[in-house]
């Protein structure tokens, strides 16, 4: 009976962890998993890959395995290590995971190894189950494929776009439409010379269009996750999408809950004070800017700025004094005479 390396199966060195043969054996079930490869050399190796991670996933077994080496199969001559002499597991609670292969079971050297262990596990299914899938009615091309626990969600379907807000966005807490494209492979030539869907390039693009509300608070770099609405894989698996906030505004600077807005005046209103009219996003108020201001310095406005988890930050009017182009000669003259007098 031939020794099975069950690390060279996986690609994985004898000393990998748990979370290294997990991650080889989800790229290897990917790519000979029976509804995406048909070959039929892809269905024995999917088998081997799938009894290799029920062994070296398992602790117990895992370390019953090592424990023989290659020269496990000791005839007469074999004990088993310390502890196993009793040792059984029921696969039929609590949710284990369990590959049974249509009547063929695992191959003669797992049985040799854990035939104590497996009971009745491999008899009492009536339907074909692959690393945690059940294909009923024994046909691997079905369509009724269905989502199990013991195939977990990988982290490449997720997908990270930054979300450009303005302060009026965020101030009206609506759902903001964001617009970006999926990318994936071409499903007609997969990229083997000119194809009228890719263009030759085995890549096809895919315009969607999703919905975000922002939570009230929210700050620069925070990300945003929209639950199941990254790529799919072809288990059915569901990556999430993640949006990273990003301030943009001509109009506004953005101090976390706070705002900054420039206020404009001329010299003479810095000198002698005014009353401005700006417009917030609360709405249009009137400001007093007292006497002998500096361009640079800010007038506080409480409760005028975003919406935060209670109340509002404030808004800051910054001044800034301006000086009016095309002046009159008059206008310079007396400039010129408020010169002498300083």
């Amino acid at each position: 009976m031939k020794y099975k390396d069950y690390y060279e199966i996986l690609g994985v060195s004898r000393d990998a962890d748990a979370a290294a043969i997990k991650s080889a054996y989800r790229k290897l079930a990917r790519k000979y998993h029976p509804d995406v490869n048909k070959t039929k050399e892809a269905e024995e190796k999917f088998k081997d890959i799938n009894e290799a991670y029920e062994v070296l996933s398992d602790k117990a077994k895992r370390q019953r395995y090592d424990s023989l080496g290659s020269n496990w199969q000791g005839g007469a001559d074999y004990t088993p290590p310390p502890g196993f002499e009793n040792f059984s597991f029921n696969f039929n609670q609590g949710g284990a995971q369990s590959f049974d292969f249509g009547g063929s079971g695992f191959s003669d050297f797992f049985s040799s190894l854990f035939g104590d262990m497996m009971g009745n596990m491999g008899t009492q299914r009536a339907g074909r189950t692959y690393g945690g899938f059940d294909f009923t009615g024994g046909n691997t091309g079905s369509s009724r494929q269905r989502r199990s626990s013991a195939q977990p969600k990988s982290e490449d379907l997720d997908i990270t776009k930054n979300l450009n807000v303005t302060a009026k966005e965020i101030f009206d807490g609506k759902p903001i439409s964001v617009t970006f494209n999926d990318m994936e492979k071409c499903t007609q030539c997969h990229g083997g010379g000119y194809c009228s869907n890719c263009g030759g390039t085995g890549i096809v693009s895919h315009p969607r269009t999703v919905k975000v509300k922002l939570p009230k608070g929210v700050t620069e770099g925070k990300k945003v996750r929209l639950k199941g609405e990254g790529k799919t894989d072809a288990y059915g698996n569901k990556g999430d999408l993640y949006l990273v906030v990003h301030f943009k505004d001509s109009e506004y600077e953005f101090d976390g809950d706070n705002l900054i807005k420039e206020v404009e005046i001329t010299p003479p209103e810095a000198v002698l004070g005014c009353s401005k009219e700006i417009t917030t996003l609360h709405g249009k108020i009137n400001i007093k800017i007292p006497a002998g201001v500096s361009s640079g310095q800010s007038l506080r406005l409480k409760q005028m700025g975003l919406p935060k988890t209670s109340g509002y930050g404030d808004l800051n009017a910054k001044i800034k004094i301006v000086v009016p182009k095309n002046m009159s000669k008059e206008v310079i003259d007396l400039y010129k005479k408020i010169q002498e007098l300083q």
